[in-house]
């Protein structure tokens, strides 16, 4: 049975995307690649982050998660994630509206503007198990993509 694994994104079947890896045995990070050239503008007020398509989406089991980090040379080049750490539901993956495609947001706190290549490491993705609480009553189910569980979450 699959517990948790990366696929490649519908679109991207013939784009020589890699599924992450870790690079160490200890590693607690999977290394994930931007899918296209990007240019990331440096930071001005009122600039929306930019997103970097992986190209890559991710299966977990139900009661576990996966966060998209930073790496920790990230900052030193100026790369600062918009959210911190992005945290993408198990349900995220395949469902009635989304592939599961993930994308990392990234704001450029540098002084000029960052060329990310196809093929640089732009983050990793760490798989996490969540605890419920006694009194868990949620019922919705996602039917949409990048930030949706607010905005469609079907009740049966």
């Amino acid at each position: 049975m699959r517990q948790r694994g990366f696929e490649i994104a519908k679109g991207y079947e013939d784009k020589d995307i890699h599924l992450p890896v870790r690079k160490t045995k200890h590693s607690a990070g999977y290394d994930v690649e931007a899918a296209e050239d990007v240019i990331i503008p440096k930071y001005y007020p009122g600039i929306k982050p930019t997103l970097i398509p992986t190209g890559l989406k991710a299966y977990c089991m139900d009661d576990e998660c996966y966060l998209l980090l930073n790496r920790s040379s990230g900052p030193k080049k100026g790369f600062l994630m918009a959210n911190s750490v992005g945290l993408i539901d198990s349900d995220y993956y395949c469902n009635t509206v989304n592939d599961g495609h993930f994308y990392f947001a990234y704001f450029n706190c540098s002084d000029h503007d960052i060329e990310v290549k196809k093929g640089d490491v732009i983050g990793q993705v760490i798989f996490q198990k969540y605890l419920l609480v006694d009194n868990d009553m949620a019922d919705g189910i996602r039917n949409g993509g990048f930030g949706s569980t607010d905005e469609k979450i079907k009740k049966f």
